[in-house]
C-alpha cells in the first residue's frame, strides 16, 4: 500500500524559506512521478513542480519557476519540495502526489494516483 507523508509546513514571512518532505513507502518508486499540488482557501488545488523518480526531470508552475526547487532522495526514499523567496500568495496546503507510470508534465489531478494528507504553509506579508 503505498503511502505519502507530507512534512515541513509552518508560518513564515514573507522572504523566509520552507522545505517540505515528502515521505514515500509502501512500493518501489522508480517508475513514478512525484508532484506537489497546493490548495488556497476558496480555490481549486493547483499544480506547483514533478520530478520524475528514476531522473533528474522536473517541471513547474510559472508562478514558482526560480523560487521552489524539487529534488528527491532515493536512499531515503523522499521528495523534496525547497521554497525560497515566499509570497503571501504561496498560503496553501500543499500535497504530494504519485503517478505510477508519469512524466514530470503530468499538472492535472486525475493523473496522479496516490496522495498525502496535506501541509500547511502559511506566508505573512
Amino acid at each position: 500500500q503505498v503511502q505519502l507523508v507530507e512534512s515541513g509546513g509552518g508560518s513564515v514571512q514573507a522572504g523566509d524559506s520552507l522545505r517540505l518532505s515528502c515521505a514515500a513507502s509502501g512500493r518501489t518508486f522508480s517508475s513514478y512521478v512525484i508532484g506537489w499540488f497546493r490548495q488556497a482557501p476558496g480555490k481549486e488545488r493547483e499544480f506547483v513542480a514533478s520530478v520524475k523518480w528514476s531522473g533528474r526531470d522536473t517541471y513547474y508552475a510559472d508562478s514558482v519557476k526560480g523560487r521552489f526547487t524539487i529534488s528527491r532522495d532515493s536512499a531515503e526514499n523522499t521528495v523534496y519540495l525547497q521554497m525560497n523567496s515566499l509570497k503571501p500568495e504561496d498560503t496553501a496546503i500543499y500535497y504530494c502526489a504519485g503517478a505510477r507510470f508519469g512524466i514530470p508534465t503530468m499538472t492535472r489531478e486525475y493523473e496522479y494516483d496516490h496522495w498525502g494528507q496535506g501541509t500547511q504553509v502559511t506566508v505573512s506579508s
